[in-house]
Order: structure tokens, then C-alpha cells, then sequence
């Protein structure tokens, strides 16, 4: 077994004022030779945006583009027509393929809204750009791994999907539970593992919230939740 180990305080931030932003990877103006992606994991970006404020209009191509909101709304409009708004519970998943526009705000003029922005390079290019929402909160169990985006329509996993083999879990679980993880494609590069919150260990790592640890070279592991802890685990193939 391989890992690696990125503590929430080692990520690249950025405060700008309406916007503050960790980078688990490099990103925008945060680069780290040693931090560019896992795998087909290429961004994981964690986001806090201001009371009516967020990202005007901007484009993006040839990327599955997943956000997860952790508190408040997000309002999502892109070139495609759709107009929508997501928060906590449920999940936002785009496929960029030939290419399009969309802006993302807080809907909210009161509070914050948090969200974790991740994208996955596609197994393909050219494909036509897609967008879908769903409640995600309905999937989950307590104290199981659950898969929330999973590879491709009607694999029978609920949630949504993307363009890639590549599979999201989510996992809520009770201080002194274990949760085993075994992976869902022999083939895979990896599993990275992010803790929204509580602590937890894997692989004999204490992690924090915000902590990041990329397991590989493994078919399964153990997550021990010291506290109650939610966490994301992404399982990707090579890049």
C-alpha cells in the first residue's frame, strides 16, 4: 500500500475578500510541482463564497466537473439553458466536453454558502456538455461507504455519473465505527480520501477535517472513525 498525506494546513489559500479557497491541488494562481493531481483526480477545491456573491460567467472544456455543497445554497446557470440551486444533501455534476459557460452565486444575501468543487479528467473528448442535480441524501446509510457519482448511466449504483471510471463515496459515521472500502475496479490508480469533518484514521493516519490522504496500490482498507466524521472517498483511475 502507497500513500499519500496532505494536512488541511499544507493546501494553497487564497482570500479575496468575497471568495476565500483552499487548493488540495494546483490550481489558478497556487502551484505545486509536487501536488497536480491523483490519478484522474485534478482539482479538489474548497470553496466559501460570500452572501450574494460567486463566479461570473466563465468557460470550461474536456472536464467532469462534480460540486458538493456542505452549507447554505448554490445557484448554478450555464449556456445550455439550465438555472438551478443545490445545497446540502445533494450534488451537481457537468460534463464540459466540446465546452460551455456557467456562472455559480450564493443564492443567500445572509450567510455563506461552502462547497467542494472536484474535477475528474473525462475518459473521452468530444462529447456533448451535459448537467444534472440530484438529492444525494436519500443514498446514504449510517456508517457506510455509499456511492453518490459513479462511471456512466444504469450501473445500478443510484446517484449520478460522469465520464470517467471513477466512483465518489460518502460516508457518515459514529465515533468508533469502521467502515471497510474495497475497491469497485481492479484497475483503478487510487482512492483518495478527504474528511469533511471529525477525525478519523486510515492506514494508520490520523486525519482532521480537511485532511487529505491518497491510498493506492491496495484492493481494499479500513476507515476508523475516532469522532463522528463525514467523508468523501473518490476512486480513480490513472490520469
Amino acid at each position: 500500500m502507497n500513500i499519500l498525506l496532505h494536512k488541511a494546513p499544507t493546501r494553497g489559500y487564497f482570500d479575496h475578500g468575497w471568495l476565500k479557497t483552499h487548493h488540495t491541488f494546483s490550481f489558478a494562481s497556487y502551484y505545486n510541482a509536487a501536488r497536480i493531481h491523483f490519478g484522474a483526480l485534478r482539482v479538489l477545491n474548497d470553496d466559501a463564497v460570500a452572501p450574494g456573491m460567486g463566479f461570473d460567467l466563465h468557460p470550461h472544456r474536456e472536464m467532469e466537473i462534480v460540486s458538493i455543497p456542505l452549507s447554505g445554497t448554490l445557484e448554478h446557470k450555464d449556456s445550455m439553458g439550465n438555472v438551478s440551486a443545490i445545497t446540502t444533501g445533494e450534488i451537481q455534476v457537468m460534463s464540459a466536453g466540446t465546452g460551455l459557460h456557467h456562472s455559480e452565486y450564493n443564492q443567500s444575501r445572509e450567510q455563506n454558502v461552502e462547497f467542494l468543487q472536484i474535477w475528474v479528467f473525462p475518459d473521452r473528448e468530444g462529447v456533448k456538455p451535459r448537467y444534472e442535480n440530484a438529492v444525494i441524501s436519500d443514498l446514504i446509510r449510517p456508517n457506510e461507504l455509499c456511492v453518490i457519482v459513479s462511471p456512466y448511466p444504469g450501473d445500478g449504483h443510484g446517484g449520478l455519473w460522469i465520464y470517467q471510471q471513477a466512483w465518489f463515496s460518502w460516508g457518515e459515521l459514529e465515533a468508533g465505527t469502521r467502515a471497510e472500502y474495497a475497491l469497485k475496479s481492479p484497475g483503478s490508480f487510487g482512492v483518495y480520501v478527504f474528511v469533511i469533518d471529525g477525525e478519523v484514521e486510515v492506514a494508520g493516519q490520523s486525519l482532521s477535517p480537511r485532511d487529505g490522504l491518497g491510498v493506492s496500490e491496495m484492493d481494499r482498507f479500513e476507515i476508523h472513525a475516532k469522532e463522528k466524521a463525514r467523508v468523501l472517498l473518490i476512486e480513480v483511475p490513472e490520469a
